[in-house]
């Protein structure tokens, strides 16, 4: 009752410190969304990659997740509605100040943006996100990390889901007051294993560890202090 009260009064007033436990659960679910930004990045990619991880949460980890993925510009006041929000692309990814600011207030209030190069994001949005915090830099998330230890266990940290560059993969992550309010999974690519497997033809195993981190992620983000 408290999370619906809290977040009608958002969407009638458009408060922005809100702390996370004022997210709305809707009837249908608790919704998350994919970022859209500017600069000509491909926002968009990756279309079944959120409703294959939404379906795999609610069935291995009983989520009340809603079974639609939303969009939301990252400038927009909406952002506020999701606890977690997922950021993807190829290509270029440009904030201005209003929007650098607006992610901040989100990410400071309780939000987790969750960023997952698809492939040539890494300098982009690195750049990008020291507008949002000119203070704080992304720091490698060592493999004893709770984020890789929720239901499902990776003693070896991010699991490898697409080949890129051949190099291993990273998880990295912003930590503001010693909370993680960001985390840029890199040369992964776990977008591309939750896609329908008819996308690019991995292999159900590796599709399967890309669920699981993605399932992870997700419970860290909702549960973390």
């Amino acid at each position: 009752m408290r999370k619906s009260v809290f977040y009608s009064c958002f969407l009638l007033l458009c408060i922005y410190l809100l702390p996370l436990s004022a997210f709305a659960q809707q009837e249908s679910g608790i919704p998350i969304a994919k970022v859209k930004y500017n600069g000509g990045g491909d926002w968009y990619a990756n279309k079944t990659a959120l409703p294959n991880l939404i379906e795999f949460c609610n069935q291995q980890l009983n989520m009340n997740l809603a079974e639609k993925d939303a969009v939301v510009e990252v400038g927009s006041p909406e952002l506020f509605a999701y606890p977690y929000v997922y950021l993807t692309g190829h290509g270029n990814v440009v904030f201005n100040e209003q929007e650098a600011e607006n992610l901040r207030n989100y990410l400071i209030a309780g939000g987790f943006l969750h960023i997952d190069d698809n492939y040539g994001l890494y300098k982009f949005i690195r750049l990008e996100m020291k507008k949002v915090f000119p203070e704080l830099d992304f720091v490698e998330l060592p493999p004893s990390h709770p984020i890789y230890h929720q239901k499902f266990s990776f003693p070896e940290g991010l699991p490898k889901i697409h080949e890129h560059d051949g190099k291993p993969p990273q998880g990295f992550g912003l930590i503001y007051k010693g909370r993680l309010v960001s985390f840029f999974s890199y040369e992964s690519d776990l977008g591309n294993g939750w896609e329908d497997q008819s996308v690019h033809n991995n292999p159900e195993a590796i599709r399967q560890q890309a669920l699981k981190m993605g399932a992870n992620i997700l419970s860290f983000a909702f549960t973390q202090e």
